[in-house]
């Protein structure tokens, strides 16, 4: 990227994208995606060029400088094409269309920056690529050479266009789910078929499944908690798949896809090994790996996860949390320049800012010996155990943790003073769903109330700047939201609400979580399916308007949707809720042919509504009944919900939830599915008779 704007700046210098801003001083006439550039095309009779990114991808910065920033590539860019710039962030909408051309056009799947030529009329693909780079390399054509084929391939074949746009259009009719059979019968087998696949695809040296690169896939390892908390007595299995996910989530918290210095989780590994990654934090994945790490840590009492999740919810509120509470979107790979500089060590620079005793703790504990992991610098990785470094430096384990504590800190705070990577502030609906839930779930399981308070505040900014005429919008910066929201918005937002109640109670929340249910009901139903399409009734139309069933780097709108509408009519007695997630879950899965794994959100939402845990509405009296539920929360099976909802709060509620908050100091219901227990006065009886 130019560092020092200079001339007119394009049409994108207006745009709420730090992405679309970035490109603002480039020769290229960019547009932003909209009528003005459609039109334009038309008028024109020429090719759209659509090139789709997002400001942490390292390519698109690349791409950028070799190619954007040449007057001389910008120039044929401008003669030839409309050129359109997308931030997929923004308009994933956009971006899940042309991705799925690429993988028609080319069997494989695309990536950013993702590069599409379109017909004016119909916006319907006639070539699609990713990166191509400024002169011929790594067998891939320059970028300029591209430029002038597709323009006189297209001079040339005008009049076959037509006939082009109706095959591209029937090909998209393969991402279709088909319509269910109506005697799809939920059970277990979709979750053992899909904890068998990833049984399959488990790499036993390293962990993680398949080979590299390696993405931190959370959904995965949700799949097999769920088939442990279902398995039963089969012990030896339940024992086997637990093994895998705790080795899997090691060896991301141990690994270089851990900041072991400042906490949060890099974006995926490029190694086998989960050693060294491709240094962008997102906070999609961040949110999932916190819940992750809570989750197997509350699970298998593994100490280490909680403490991975503690400092990463610290990261989040330190460096992700704007002034006005929503959670900001990205933090860049690049800084000064070069990929993970503000990341990695020299061993020169880490004795200069340790004492002697401390680096030779840190020395044996990060393995800083020999060739460093990274185009000359070591970035940090947990080698040897801190029983290990204690034997071997001949101290007191606990002296050891206290030394690597010290170290930690000293380096932290070094760190902190470098060039920062870039932040996209921008801040999405959906993926404020996805991070209010994780802090929810952290600040409740840890013990803190300064994360439930992060959860609330990014909570309230979304649902006050980003409700508008009782419709969710998808993007705010700088305070001005824009975009209809996607099905995305609706469902992770509402999931989140969901922990947040958990959390702390208010009945306008759950009236709310209500409202974006009813509005994906409304606007997104796919009636033929019982799915929901990605984008609403009344959104831009678009050359494909798509229902995506499987998990991606974010788990499926749909199988998020199918959970929130399994835990909501659970909690509000509400029948159409789990009548539509049952019929929802069992259209996907049924299409879901020989890789379950796939769809592992909706696996899991299967699995609530097959064997649906426990609600548990707490009541009465405040610092007693957070005492019942604190220890309801601490003993219960997991998949468990506990609600403590305050006596003043009886009024407003929904009939079945109001029956539930009794007289007494503090009373209590035990719901599975629809059928719930007498009232409980005691705790001691609760215990006994639910959890013991």
């Amino acid at each position: 990227m130019t560092d020092k704007p200079t001339g007119k700046p394009n049409r994108l210098i207006d745009e709420t994208s730090p992405y679309l801003r970035q490109h603002a001083y480039n020769p290229v006439d960019w547009y932003p995606w909209g009528t003005e550039a459609l039109e334009m095309a038309k008028r024109k009779n020429c090719l759209i060029l659509l090139s789709v990114g997002y400001s942490a991808c390292h390519w698109c910065h690349v791409m950028e400088h070799e190619s954007f920033e040449d007057s001389e590539t910008a120039q044929i860019m401008n003669e030839n094409f409309v050129c359109i710039k997308v931030d997929r962030e923004e308009r994933p909408d956009l971006d899940k269309i042309y991705q799925s051309a690429h993988q028609l056009f080319n069997q494989r799947p695309g990536g950013w920056p993702l590069t599409a030529f379109l017909t004016s009329d119909e916006h319907v693909p006639v070539f699609v690529g990713t990166y191509f780079p400024d002169k011929p390399r790594h067998g891939m054509p320059a970028f300029s050479t591209v430029l002038k084929n597709i323009s006189s391939q297209f001079q040339q074949t005008r009049d076959k266009l037509p006939q082009h746009s109706k095959a591209v259009r029937e090909a998209f009719k393969r991402f279709e789910i088909p319509q269910p059979q109506s005697d799809v019968q939920l059970d277990d087998s979709y979750m053992v078929s899909a904890a068998e696949h990833l049984l399959r695809d488990y790499d036993p040296v390293y962990g993680g499944f398949g080979g590299a690169p390696k993405f931190p896939h959370s959904t995965q390892l949700s799949v097999l908690l769920a088939f442990c908390r279902s398995a039963g007595d089969d012990q030896p299995k339940k024992h086997s798949v637990i093994d895998v996910a705790v080795h899997t989530l090691e060896a991301m918290t141990y690994g270089g896809l851990y900041d072991q210095i400042g906490g949060g989780f890099y974006r995926y590994s490029v190694d086998a090994k989960w050693e060294i990654p491709h240094f962008e934090k997102m906070l999609y994945d961040n949110s999932q790996l916190i819940a992750s790490c809570v989750e197997f840590g509350i699970y298998t009492g593994t100490k280490k996860f909680l403490h991975v999740a503690l400092d990463s919810a610290l990261w989040v509120i330190r460096e992700m949390q704007s002034s006005n509470g929503g959670y900001f979107s990205t933090l860049d790979a690049d800084s000064e320049g070069h990929e993970g500089k503000f990341y990695v060590w020299t061993v020169k620079e880490i004795k200069e800012i340790l004492s002697q005793d401390e680096y030779a703790a840190v020395e044996i504990r990060y393995g800083l010996r020999g060739t460093p992991n990274f185009e000359g610098n070591w970035h940090l990785t947990v080698v040897n155990s801190v029983e290990l470094v204690a034997r071997r430096t001949g101290k007191s384990t606990d002296a050891t943790r206290q030394l690597l504590a010290v170290a930690r800190e000293k380096l932290f705070d070094v760190r902190s003073r470098r060039i920062r990577p870039g932040r996209d502030e921008k801040i999405l609906a959906s993926w404020n769903g996805l991070m209010i839930g994780a802090m929810a779930k952290a600040g409740r399981t840890l013990g803190r109330p300064d994360f439930i308070e992060s959860a609330e505040r990014a909570y309230d900014f979304v649902r006050t700047a980003m409700w508008k005429n009782n419709r969710l919008l998808a993007t705010a910066f700088d305070d001005q939201a824009k975009l209809n929201a996607y099905l995305d918005d609706y469902a992770f937002l509402a999931d989140g609400i969901i922990e947040l109640l958990q959390a702390r109670w208010r009945n306008e929340d759950l009236a709310f979580a209500v409202q974006l249910v009813e509005v994906m009901l409304k606007h997104y139903s796919d009636e033929r399916t019982g799915a929901f399409y990605f984008t609403s009734d009344d959104h831009e139309k678009l050359l494909h308007r798509s229902t995506p069933t499987y998990d991606d780097a974010t788990p499926s709108g749909n199988g998020v949707a199918a959970s929130v509408l399994a835990k909501l009519g659970y909690l509000t007695g509400e029948t159409r809720y789990i009548e539509r997630s049952e019929r929802l879950a069992g259209g996907i899965l049924s299409a879901s042919g020989a890789v379950p794994s796939a769809y592992g959100s909706t696996v899991v939402a299967a699995q609530q509504l097959t064997n649906p845990g426990a609600v548990v509405i707490i009541s009465g009296e405040p610092e007693e009944a957070r005492k019942w539920s604190d220890e309801v929360f601490g003993d219960a099976p997991f998949g468990t919900m506990v609600f403590q909802i305050p006596p003043q709060c009886k009024s407003g509620l929904p009939p079945m939830l109001a029956q539930k908050t009794g007289d007494g100091p503090v009373t209590a219901y035990v719901c599975t599915g629809f059928a719930c227990s007498a009232v409980y006065t005691s705790i001691d009886d609760l215990m006994v008779d639910s959890f013991a």
